[in-house]
C-alpha cells in the first residue's frame, strides 16, 4: 500500500473495524489477520489493539474474556448497539463522501 492509501485508511480505519464486527465477535489478532488477507498488509497489530480500546472506552463495543490455549485470555470484540448505530452513521456518511467523489471524478456533472 502507498502512503496515500495508507492516509486514506487511518481516517476509515475505525469504521473498517467496526463493519467486520458486525458481522460476527472477533479479537485484535483475528481482525489484523482479515484484514492483511485483504491486501492491507501495512497495518500493524498495534494500531489495531489500540483502535479496539478506543472504541471499548467509548461503549462501541462489549468484550468477553475467552481462555486461549496460549497464554492469558484474549479480548474478544462485538458490536454493541451503540456500535451498530455508529457503524450507520460511518456508511451514510461513507455513501455522501463517495458519491461527492465520484461527481468530482467525472468533472463535477
Amino acid at each position: 500500500m502507498g502512503k496515500q492509501a495508507t492516509e486514506m485508511l487511518k481516517g476509515t480505519l475505525e469504521g473498517i473495524v467496526l463493519a467486520i464486527l458486525s458481522g460476527q465477535p472477533a479479537y485484535g489478532y483475528e481482525i489484523t489477520a482479515w484484514l492483511r488477507e485483504q491486501g492491507f498488509s501495512d497495518i500493524a497489530e498495534g494500531t489495531i489493539y489500540a483502535l479496539l480500546v478506543r472504541v471499548e472506552q467509548r461503549g462501541l463495543v462489549d468484550v468477553e474474556k475467552v481462555p486461549s490455549e496460549k497464554g492469558p485470555p484474549r479480548k474478544v470484540y462485538s458490536l454493541n448497539a451503540q456500535g451498530r448505530e455508529y457503524l450507520e452513521e460511518f456508511w451514510r456518511t461513507w455513501s455522501f463522501l463517495a458519491e461527492r467523489l465520484e461527481q468530482l471524478r467525472e468533472g463535477g456533472k
